[in-house]
């Protein structure tokens, strides 16, 4: 069991969001993420930027949130982008398949 408290730090600047996860995305931290950006996901008037530079572990669960978000912004027409992927996070994402649907912002 790990001890890295999931937590998010949001970065508005105008239309612009950026969301920076911290610590581990996992079952426990999963229902608290997914009720803060469900709102954020389903508003195509924003675009929407996930740091992960901070991440330290992203379970199954997780990586379930992420696709879920992928799919809303992508049906709504609306720009969502990941950046910063750590290593050991873009090895999961990679043998996940998940990386193709997963777009930088650089």
């Amino acid at each position: 069991m790990s001890t890295n408290q999931f937590a998010v730090v949001t970065h508005q600047d105008g239309q612009q969001i950026t969301i920076q996860l911290q610590g581990d995305l996992d079952l426990a931290a999963s229902g608290e993420f997914r009720s803060f950006m469900e709102p954020l996901a389903n508003d195509s008037t924003n675009q929407l930027t996930l740091d992960l530079s901070k991440l330290t572990y992203i379970d199954s669960t997780g990586i379930g949130i992420l696709i879920s978000i992928v799919k809303v912004r992508k049906a709504a027409g609306a720009p969502f982008f990941v950046e910063n992927v750590p290593s050991q996070v873009q090895k999961l994402f990679d043998m996940t398949g998940i990386s193709k649907f997963l777009t930088s912002s650089q």
